[in-house]
């Protein structure tokens, strides 16, 4: 009766794991840009940021990807080499330093709002890049255009109209206005442009990244490499752009925990246990929990760093969250095809196209994955 019962229980637990694990990542997730944001807005060089936060990553990711893939791991070529660079070309330095600059203009809510899109952003790219298949006579390929029209629409609202300001939670820290920067002094439409820019730049990632793990199926040694590059041309840059030795000093504050906890939660962490997720539920199901990190975002922000929330950001933000839902939904629909289906679709569309892609929907199942 005993062993019953733990046999259920197990049962049980195994169904909610997965639902419980991305909740978990999203509260990280969201602790990364409220993290962040704090350490910006008090000084901190974001391109120095940038550099501590992937040699972090990629010393957590490092270790495992020695004893766990060492068996798996492919031999490395200058094509799989040249892949990796502008990856970490294309996630550190562009996606990271626009979204830290916007965040700097703007907020941390407002920022992953906008990041939101990135699902949406990606679909285009896949499409653009002949990764992604869309028949316009079926639902589930309607459901991607519409959800990223409307997604689209939703960026237009929060970058156009602000409207009335309010607190989402008061608290004692919103009397501290002399900590607090008020997004509405800085150059908002600028500071949205910055965002969506690493907006781009992120959907290009995952695009690139779902070609190169093709290539180099050992996704522990692949994230660990393109953090290793990514800290590496991000510290050429901030060599640069940052010549006094203090804005390399870290203490025990925001300074250390920021790329410390950006480093081992948001991509140390984050990537295992997409993975682990991944494998079960497929790449739809993580993109689906995006949402929950704007909304942890908007309160978290409200209660620790004082942000004030706009009328605009929030109708924007629902807008994108529908938006996203329908894209999302499409691409379930593609899972949910059975192989006779694929099968007809692919000879289909032999005999009406002269080049097709292999393996088109799976390559752009990587849409809407974080940092």
């Amino acid at each position: 009766m005993g062993g019953e019962s733990m046999s259920v229980c197990c049962g049980a637990f195994n169904k909610v794991k997965p639902y419980l694990l991305m909740v978990g990542l999203q509260f990280g997730s969201a602790g990364t840009y409220v993290i962040s944001a704090q350490t910006l807005k008090n000084g901190m060089s974001r391109y120095v940021l940038i550099v501590y936060r992937n040699a972090i990553a990629a010393l957590v990711l490092a270790p495992f990807a020695l004893v766990l893939e060492r068996k798996i791991r492919p031999k490395m070529t200058l094509s799989i080499f040249l892949q990796i660079v502008v990856l970490g070309f294309l996630e550190p330095i562009l996606d990271q330093n626009f979204s830290y600059l916007g965040i700097t203009y703007t907020s941390a809510s407002f920022a992953s709002a906008i990041m939101n899109a990135v699902p949406s952003v990606t679909f285009v790219m896949a499409i653009m890049l002949r990764l992604e298949r869309v028949k316009i006579k079926e639902v589930r390929g309607n459901a991607k255009i519409v959800g990223t029209i409307v997604t689209f629409l939703g960026t237009l609202v929060m970058t156009l109209y602000k409207g009335p300001s309010f607190h989402l939670i008061r608290s004692a820290g919103t009397a501290q206005s002399g900590t607090v920067t008020d997004p509405s002094n800085k150059h908002w439409v600028a500071g949205t442009l910055f965002i969506l820019i690493g907006c781009c730049a992120w959907s290009a990632f995952f695009n690139l990244q779902s070609i190169t793990v093709k290539k180099y199926p050992a996704e522990l040694s692949l994230s660990s490499l393109i953090c290793l590059m990514g800290a590496m041309q991000s510290a050429a840059v901030a060599l640069v752009a940052e010549r006094h030795p203090d804005a390399w000093r870290v203490g025990w504050d925001s300074r250390l925990l920021a790329p410390v906890y950006s480093g081992a939660v948001s991509s140390g962490i984050t990537y295992y246990v997409q993975g682990i997720v991944m494998k079960t539920r497929g790449p739809v199901f993580v993109t689906a929990f995006n949402p929950l990190c704007m909304i942890i975002v908007a309160a978290l922000s409200s209660i620790i760093l004082s942000e004030k929330l706009y009328l605009g950001s929030i109708i924007g933000g629902i807008v994108i969250a529908i938006g996203l839902y329908s894209v999302v939904w499409g691409k379930a629909k593609d899972y949910s095809m059975t192989p006779s289906q694929e099968c007809v679709d692919r000879k289909a569309e032999t005999q009406k196209l002269p080049v097709t892609v292999a393996n088109g929907v799976a390559a752009v199942d990587q849409d809407g994955i974080r940092k």
